[in-house]
């Protein structure tokens, strides 16, 4: 599971130029859902998404404070071609995000489990699964951040110097 997001002032969906939800200050937040995601994908992302500290706290230090904090909100949009392979050719490749009946099913469960770490009725929003939908968004910051429970990870190996970095591939199997 891949998220994508991001500090903002308001953001807002729309589908078919009607908004059918949007927020104040808080985070907007982009999923992908992957074909062999599952509930512990999606609780490990949701308590990430909502304990994030992005936000300054009341003395005006920064990164302190996290969403709930803020008494912000949060709105998730679900985003499929976030699990798009393009390291072959130049048309995207979807097939590792998971179908839609099955993605629509894991993706209440995770909007339930934003909201269960949220713990307050009313802060966590969503858009319309499968809809074309019209994002707006005014980014703070900008603050942009990508969480994958696949926990892709740089790290500095011994004797590389600074320079240079690898990619370190957890993998779930």
């Amino acid at each position: 599971m891949r998220a994508v997001i991001q500090r903002v002032s308001s953001a807002s969906v729309a589908v078919d130029g009607q908004v059918i939800s949007q927020i104040s200050r808080g985070l907007m937040v982009l999923v992908g859902i992957g074909v062999d995601d599952t509930i512990q994908d999606a609780e490990q992302i949701a308590k990430k998404i909502v304990t994030l500290r992005v936000f300054e706290d009341n003395k005006g230090s920064m990164w302190k404070a996290n969403v709930k904090d803020i008494k912000g909100e949060i709105l998730c949009v679900s985003q499929f071609t976030l699990m798009a392979n393009t390291t072959k050719g130049n048309k995207p490749d979807f097939h590792k995000a998971m179908p839609s009946e099955a993605s629509q099913a894991l993706y209440n469960e995770f909007l339930a489990k934003v909201s269960g770490h949220y713990g307050q009725a009313g802060f966590v929003k969503d858009g319309r699964f499968g809809a074309m939908m019209a994002v707006s968004l005014v980014n703070e910051g900008p603050v942009t951040l990508t969480i994958d429970s696949r926990k892709f990870e740089y790290i500095q190996t011994p004797g590389s110097g600074s320079s240079q970095v690898n990619l370190v591939v957890e993998s779930k199997e």
